[in-house]
């Protein structure tokens, strides 16, 4: 048997509405990403809402999937209502039920929405407009149901199927309520609320100079009408009650022309009519349209627009945060080089990668950070990624960087062979020659020993040694213990200036030397083995002091990335940049580049007052530094010239590293710092970009509550924002007692300077 279309289903609310089988349908609502999706807007998340997949109960099938009453092809004589009032369902249920026992109407579809309210779907009686059928069937169940009637064309939001509290089988017969004559299909269209067919009403009863008839645009910027109206609707306190509809009409034309051409059939084709009749509404808008005002878009629309970017962006950055930063487009010319010849899917773990080997070539050249505080080229990176993700593409870039160290590491090595030799053919006497000078060795071999590693150090003369390791368990061999106890200890000491390391020991022969510890080192390791590693030390430093990359999963049967050729172009390219990190000297300063350090430091502290995350603020301060110390080494090796490319890179870097540290770690280091948190976030959220423009106190709790926050207090989070300008008082301030009715609105300001950046929720929401 044949399944029968009985819906349109789509992925989200601009979405085309794909006609939809019944098993469509109840696949659709048992995808556990649906359960979960539903459970965090309940909770708080209002930037999910508009990416739930949609159905439309009251249409089989729209011409080219386009969801309007124009392209309705197969409307069904249904009604959609909404009951927003909470916590009603089950009593609606009942009080339904029971009128369709009593045949006053039939039942088709009755569940509880994302946010508690009540959707009953019901038959439309022959010859009775949905504007009556509502009126009516609200008396009958005792329930007010919202007032802005859902025509054909209107869709619902998706819900898992545990919010059904009934169904009825007729609902899958959608054959038996098709509406097939014309005047039916009038009869819905006048009490339409949404994608009205209305340029050819208004040519036919209000004509207009300049209309055609044509079908105009759906979005504005990208983003759909209907998401701009809910926004709006919103920042004008809501849907009107039936007394205020006219009023309410005209103020949203009013917006609307700013963003429709000043078109009223444009207008009246997006604007709903919220249940007036529709003579009256199109001669609203029209009226709207005559009215003379400024050129200058109104700061509601100005804030309605910012909020639906902020929104779409939040989308598209992927909020739970799966999706590190995009790349810049644009790449210091020493970078570029670098990443020339690396496939797409592998720039951003070179572009990390690549600083500990830059970092090596200077020597006796400090920076001063912005807290007056000295660092060196103090750089290490950790390249996590599942096992076959391709790790080894750093490699190449690495080798022509260090080719000249490695030419001097060669002759030292000689130098260094032939003195053993001579120590091995002389017997225990005083001919036996003192370990010679100069023996600069500074790449170091993984599987270096505690003691060769303290040798090698106080042989470089200050300068930088340096060690590539496939598995990351290869560190454990520069510890004298042979595993992770000391060697974490080691790189904390390797991060910061000046800190001394060595070893002790009577023997003759042995190796006793205290040195001033300056390592730099890429580590590779899969996701698993790297997060083992550093379970026993989430909260003691070693984590904050590296840099992090990633490189992400390919698609199953994806074909190979094919990678440049390399070669002497590569190398003559690459030589004036590796002069002047081996030119320089002294303590080198960059404006510039302090003064982004300090704007990067005061978003990090804004994001972790926003997100309300402890472990973001711990990791962002030394993230800081390296970013800091990154953009240093691109000034140095670019003839200490500062560019926006510089300031774009190191501003991607660092966030890049942030997000890695929440991804990998952030969840782990939180559980460990708070056994009680129950979170399942990967990364901090913007807690002031999850709540609505204008919110209560008593919701700032309550999602506080839903993500997990423990640390701090309401009241101090709510005068924070208030004292940095994020948030304002809005309405008049209520008394104590009530104070959980307390209004915020965000300021202009905050949405001006804070474009949405969850983590990615984030966004990272950047």
């Amino acid at each position: 048997m044949v399944s029968i279309h009985f819906t349109c289903i789509g992925r989200g609310h601009g979405a085309p509405a794909i006609p939809a089988t019944r098993e469509d349908w109840e696949k659709m609502r048992r995808e556990p990403w649906l359960a979960d999706m539903c459970r965090r807007i309940a909770a708080g998340d209002e930037a999910l809402k508009s990416r739930l997949p949609i159905w439309t109960p009251s249409c089989v099938e729209f011409r080219n999937n386009h969801r309007a009453i124009a392209d309705a092809l197969k409307p069904l004589r249904r009604l959609m209502l909404d009951f927003d009032e909470k916590g009603h369902s089950q009593e609606i249920l009942e009080r339904s039920l029971q009128l369709q026992k009593e045949d006053k109407w039939e039942i088709l579809l009755v569940e509880e929405s994302v946010r508690k309210g009540t959707h009953v779907l019901i038959t439309l009686p022959e010859g009775m407009t949905p504007q009556e059928a509502q009126n009516r069937f609200s008396n009958d169940v005792g329930f007010q149901a919202d007032p802005a009637l859902k025509d054909v064309a209107r869709c619902i939001y998706m819900v898992p199927a545990e919010h059904t509290l009934y169904v009825n089988e007729r609902m899958f017969a959608p054959s038996l309520n098709v509406i097939q004559t014309t005047e039916g299909r009038k009869n819905l269209e006048n009490t339409a609320q949404h994608q009205v067919d209305t340029p050819e009403i208004l040519r036919r009863d209000a004509p207009l100079d300049d209309n055609k008839g044509e079908s105009y645009p759906q979005t504005h910027e990208g983003i759909p009408y209907t998401e701009i109206i809910e926004v709006l609707e919103e920042q004008m306190g809501g849907k009107p009650d039936v007394g205020s509809r006219n009023n309410f009409i005209f103020s949203m034309a009013c917006h609307m022309r700013y963003i429709c051409n000043d078109d009223p059939a444009w207008i009246a084709q997006v604007l709903p009519t919220y249940g007036e009749e529709k003579q009256k509404f199109l001669a609203t808008v029209k009226s709207a349209c005559q009215r003379i005002q400024t050129k200058n878009m109104p700061r509601i629309m100005k804030r309605t627009l910012e909020i639906c970017k902020r929104k779409s962006e939040a989308d598209t950055q992927v909020s739970d945060t799966n999706t590190p930063p995009p790349m810049p487009k644009v790449l210091p010319p020493l970078i570029r080089l670098l990443v020339s010849r690396t496939p797409e899917i592998y720039r951003a773990a070179v572009a990390h990668a690549v600083f500990p080997s830059l970092g090596a070539h200077l020597w006796q050249t400090t920076f001063r950070y912005i807290d007056n505080c000295l660092h060196e080229a103090t750089l290490a990176t950790l390249l996590l990624a599942h096992t076959g993700a391709g790790k080894s593409c750093v490699n190449v870039p690495i080798d022509y960087i260090l080719a000249d160290i490695r030419e001097r590491d060669r002759l030292s090595m000689e130098k260094e062979r032939k003195w053993k030799q001579d120590m091995q053919t002389k017997g225990a006497n005083k001919d036996k020659k003192k370990r010679p000078e100069g023996i600069v060795i500074q790449e170091i071999d993984p599987d270096s020993t505690s003691a060769a590693f303290v040798q090698r150090m106080a042989d470089a003369e200050g300068r930088f040694l340096y060690a590539r390791m496939n598995e990351i368990q290869q560190l454990n061999n520069l510890s004298s213990r042979g595993n992770s106890q000391n060697v974490f200890d080691l790189l904390c000491l390797a991060f910061d200036y000046g800190n001394v390391y060595g070893q002790t020991r009577v023997g003759t022969s042995s190796v006793s030397e205290r040195v001033c510890v300056r390592f730099n080192y890429n580590v590779s390791t899969t996701i698993h083995k790297g997060q083992a590693f550093f379970s026993r030390v989430l909260t003691d430093g070693p984590l904050s002091r590296i840099n992090m990359c990633t490189i992400p999963e390919r698609e199953i049967g994806a074909e190979m990335p094919v990678y440049g050729m390399y070669g002497e172009d590569f190398a003559e390219e690459l030589k004036p940049y590796i002069e002047r990190l081996n030119a320089a000297r002294g303590l080198i300063e960059c404006p510039e580049a302090s003064e982004l350090a300090k704007k990067l430091m005061q978003e990090n502290a804004d994001f972790a007052r926003l997100s309300q995350s402890r472990v973001y603020e711990n990791f962002s301060f030394r993230a800081n530094v390296i970013a800091f110390i990154k953009a240093m080494v691109l000034y140095v090796a670019h003839g200490e010239v500062w560019t926006q490319e510089m300031a774009d890179f190191v501003r991607w870097s660092l966030k890049y590293d942030l997000w890695c540290k929440m991804h990998f770690f952030g969840q782990a280091i939180e559980d460990e710092e708070s056994s009680s948190r129950n979170s399942n976030r990967r990364g901090p959220r913007n807690l002031l970009d999850l709540l609505p423009e204008v919110f209560t106190r008593e919701e700032a709790g309550l999602l506080r509550q839903s993500q997990g926050i423990r640390s701090g207090s309401l009241s101090f989070m709510l005068s924070n924002w208030k004292k940095r300008g994020y948030i304002e008082l809005y309405g008049e301030e209520v008394p104590q007692k009530e104070i959980a009715r307390q209004r915020y609105i965000k300021s202009e300001t905050y949405l001006k300077e804070h474009p949405g950046q969850g983590w990615s929720d984030g966004q990272l929401v950047n």
